[in-house]
């Protein structure tokens, strides 16, 4: 049976909801982190500017305090980014592909996102807010597990796992600029037990600490960090990693299912890859490292738009803006 465009796209959409919900929950896992320090970067507002949320987070909000910027972002209904809100947009999707998915994803969602309703603000206040986000991480997991083990491998396998790996190089990128432009604390801190530290915390965030240990057993430092997050090829939350199952997956679907289109996202695929692929770490970093992160979500904005005209019909809203689908 074919697959309809309009289930390709509640699909596509579906992955990268949870997905994004996950990665949301480590951004702020992170941040929290970094307040425990003693010198740690405080900065709240850096995660509502890694969003580009200023405008609407200072409607509601008139301070960015850990108090606001955690509601808006895990508990505010009315802000389409928040995890309620990207959870909420996941079920509606799911309630639409009822007759494409198996019972056991669509109770899942479900019992994760009554869980998300039940949360109060006292449930979030900075003392939980670890446990929290562990909570959803693992809540997104086993939506990852349970798909895995249960969904039809036909189009809308593929259209999943497209969006479920554009969207994690998205958020992959979003993880390393918070520490790198945003919560160093001073340049006098650079290489300080303290950056470390944070570091460190990244690459746990990113559930990359053992990974990267396994390449690097001996020392850190925030190049080799950095690199790692981009442009390893084993670790399955690099950028490059997932730009390449990318660029496979779209092979795959075409080839398979003889479709004309695509061809035009084939091609933007094939040159973010060229480009991760073609300078070292200490280049880009030289060459600022926040510029190159706002790049790259830029290309892939780029190839989210050219899969929805090639695919989907129509041309997708930029992603901060996406309506449920």
């Amino acid at each position: 049976m074919n697959l309809l465009a309009r289930y390709a796209e509640n699909i596509f959409w579906m992955a990268r909801y949870m997905e994004r919900a996950e990665n949301l929950a480590r951004v702020l896992d992170v941040q929290e982190t970094f307040v425990r320090d003693e010198r740690g970067g405080t900065n709240w507002l850096s995660v509502v500017q890694l969003y580009a949320d200023e405008e609407a987070f200072l409607k509601r909000h008139a301070v960015a305090s850990a108090e606001t910027v955690v509601a808006f972002y895990l508990l505010d209904a009315t802000n389409p980014n928040s995890i309620v809100s990207t959870i909420r947009a996941a079920r509606e999707n799911a309630r639409t592909l009822r007759p494409w998915i198996s019972t056991e994803m669509w109770s899942q969602i479900n019992v994760f996102y009554n869980q998300l309703l039940a949360l109060t603000p006292r449930d979030v206040a900075m003392p939980h807010l670890s446990r929290v986000c562990r909570m959803v991480k693992e809540a997104c997991q086993t939506h990852t597990g349970i798909t895995e083990g249960t969904f039809y491998r036909d189009q809308g396998w593929y259209f999943y796992q497209m969006g479920k790996a554009i969207e994690r190089a998205d958020q992959t990128t979003r993880l390393l600029d918070i520490k790198y432009h945003t919560l160093l604390p001073s340049p006098d801190d650079l290489g300080s037990s303290l950056d470390m530290q944070q570091w460190c915390t990244v690459l746990r965030s990113a559930a990359g600490y053992h990974a990267f240990r396994r390449v690097y057993p001996r020392g850190m430092t925030p190049t080799t960090v950095a690199g790692f997050i981009l442009f390893n090829e084993g670790f399955p939350r690099s950028v490059v990693m997932c730009v390449r199952q990318i660029d496979g997956l779209l092979t795959r679907l075409k080839s398979r299912y003889t479709l004309r289109r695509g061809s035009e996202a084939m091609e933007k695929v094939d040159e973010l890859l060229a480009a991760l692929l073609s300078r070292p770490i200490e280049a880009v970093i030289a060459d600022g490292l926040h510029e190159y992160l706002d790049w790259v979500q830029s290309q892939l904005i780029g190839i989210t738009a050219e899969i929805g005209h090639a695919f989907f019909g129509q041309e997708p809203a930029p992603l901060a803006q996406v309506e449920v689908q």
